[in-house]
């Protein structure tokens, strides 16, 4: 399993827009959770993970309120790893983005809202043609209110039907967030490429 996950890494980055590339791998590095400050504005930051990052990443950066979306790696047990190392999967983190917003100009409920959009969170281990637990479908909440909501928004999209099977993301606690390699920062900026999310 671990080399067929590694297989469909490679073989997306030359062949499918938005799923990885083949590059020599530099360390990522590990950044604290704390809010950051703009003038007297204190950010708040929230982090998610929908499938590959870089369609995740642009669609967060679309969104008015939002100051800045970084991808990364969370949850896992390996510290501070590579895009290749978690290509292989067994390294529990999952592809993710931080983002960082400013609650005066965007709710948390928002950023929810988004999330459920932008992806099929009824996805066990996978989006799309992307098959690994590293895109599986997660909040990481940054607070007690941010757990709390998130359990709530994903209770009412549960009951309202949307879906025709039950929603698989998981919600759990912010863990460390290991920025991920810099040719993945704002991919789609650089490369000229459509995003694979829909949004």
């Amino acid at each position: 399993m671990i080399r067929f996950s590694l297989i469909i890494c490679l073989v997306a980055a030359l062949f499918l827009p938005g799923c990885g590339v083949i590059q020599v791998y530099a360390s990522a590095s590990a950044t604290t959770d704390k809010p950051e400050s703009k003038g007297e504005v204190k950010m708040q930051q929230a982090t998610f993970g929908a499938g590959c990052f870089w369609g995740v990443e642009a669609a967060f950066r679309s969104v008015e309120g939002v100051v800045d979306a970084e991808c990364g790696y969370a949850g896992g047990t390996l510290e501070n790893p590579t895009y290749q190392q978690v290509c292989y999967g067994n390294t529990g983190h999952a592809e993710v983005v931080r983002v960082t917003f400013d609650p005066d100009k965007v709710s948390y409920e928002r950023l929810l809202e988004v999330f459920w959009k932008i992806h099929d969170p009824t996805q066990v281990n996978r989006q799309g043609p992307d098959i690994g637990n590293q895109y599986r479908s997660v909040i990481f909440g940054h607070s007690p209110e941010q757990i709390t909501a998130a359990n709530a928004s994903k209770a009412a999209i549960d009951t309202a039907g949307r879906f025709n099977r039950p929603i698989a993301t998981q919600i759990a606690t912010a863990p460390t967030f290991y920025r991920a390699e810099e040719y993945h920062q704002h991919y789609f900026e650089k490369s000229g490429r459509p995003s694979c999310h829909v949004f």
